[in-house]
């Protein structure tokens, strides 16, 4: 008899230690989309699975996410295991859950305006969303600065506050801002010096679903 209550309560003891570690497994989440929307020295403003957190260096959030370390230009991340060097508006997620959507979000800028990085046939540029503006259009010297060949594209006029100026219709082969990616996107080269800030205009915006929520301007498109 006394074996048998031994072994019983062998028996109940590891039953007991697998329940706490079944729950606690359950309890703990982590991570599997995160996204920097600010950055400043010691700290970083990150998306984490689509709720905004602030970080500062050491600081490690509900989900996971650890901030290792963080600079005005770039912020380290540690989350599943690994780390991360994201720059502003930049995304990654894990391989336990493939996003079927990609999205980016942007926070309101100065004067009301969402400024951005992002990227034009790979290449790093500053952006300004404008939902005025028929295409992206960037001035000569940037232009020549992502080694656009604009002189190949279409001849063409338009009208701006400086009045009418020559231009030239190009075809990008890809622009991104964060994880949303846009192929084939058409952008108009002005000769002058405007627009002294890139434009973020509808030949992209027009290709993806836009949304705010709380100031933050959400982009999106399926994969």
């Amino acid at each position: 008899m006394r074996v048998l209550t031994r072994k019983f309560l062998q028996r109940q003891g590891l039953s007991t230690v697998l329940a706490v570690i079944a729950l606690f497994t359950a309890t703990v989440s982590y991570a599997t989309s995160v996204q920097v929307n600010g950055l400043f020295s010691g700290s970083a403003v990150v998306t984490i699975d689509g709720k905004q957190r602030l970080l500062k260096q050491g600081m490690t959030s509900a989900e996971g996410v650890k901030l290792i370390s963080a600079t005005s230009k770039q912020a380290v991340l540690e989350f599943n295991g690994e780390r991360h060097t994201l720059g502003i508006s930049q995304q990654i997620s894990s391989g336990f859950q493939k996003a079927e959507i990609q999205q980016t979000r942007i926070p309101v800028g100065r004067g009301g305006h969402y400024f951005t990085s992002g990227q034009v046939n790979g290449r790093r540029v500053d952006f300004l969303i404008d939902t005025g503006a028929t295409h992206l259009a960037f001035n000569k010297q940037t232009a020549i600065d992502l080694g656009i060949n604009f002189r190949a594209g279409k001849a063409s006029s338009a009208s701006t506050a400086n009045g009418v100026v020559p231009i030239f219709i190009v075809n990008l082969e890809s622009v991104s801002v964060g994880g949303v990616t846009v192929h084939n996107v058409s952008a108009s080269v002005h000769l002058d010096g405007s627009p002294s800030i890139a434009l973020l205009g509808n030949s992209f915006l027009k290709q993806v679903d836009m949304s705010t929520e709380n100031g933050v301007l959400l982009l999106s498109t399926s994969r």
